[in-house]
């Protein structure tokens, strides 16, 4: 490849993706496909790069393929207000303390439930006790 090319091992590298997953960010529309070389390899440009990169850090932060779609189409229109991309990663972080608070009622419980050990025989275990349905 040339220095303006990627081929999709170079492209999967440089942004952390699995080849694979490269593959499948095409196939679903979120990464444009990429022109061919004589050998009918993919030749990826700089906005391949750009634009995964933004898909992988966007899926690092824990958004949906949907709002990547979403937030994708609204930064190509770079005369828009921002409003939309704001209500998408609010609602997104919304969801994320949801599930942080979640996992600290989960933590407590689990916490409650092994203070309860008395160290005895796995017949009076208290966790087993609490873990069984009836």
């Amino acid at each position: 490849m040339t220095s303006d090319t990627f081929g999709i091992g170079e492209l999967a590298r440089a942004t952390g993706t699995k080849v694979e997953t490269v593959r499948w960010y095409e196939r679903i529309g979120l990464l444009a496909a990429p022109a061919r070389t004589g050998g009918n390899y993919r030749a990826y440009g700089r906005q391949h790069l750009e634009r995964l990169s933004f898909v992988r850090r966007a899926r690092d932060l824990g958004f949906s393929l949907e709002q990547v779609r979403e937030l994708l189409r609204l930064s190509d229109q770079q005369d828009r207000p921002c409003e939309e991309v704001d209500l998408i990663a609010r609602g997104h972080l919304a969801e994320v303390e949801r599930k942080v608070a979640d996992l600290i009622a989960l933590g407590n419980e689990l916490r409650q439930i092994i203070g309860q050990c008395g160290h005895g025989t796995v017949a009076e275990c208290r966790i087993i006790e609490a873990l069984s349905p009836l």
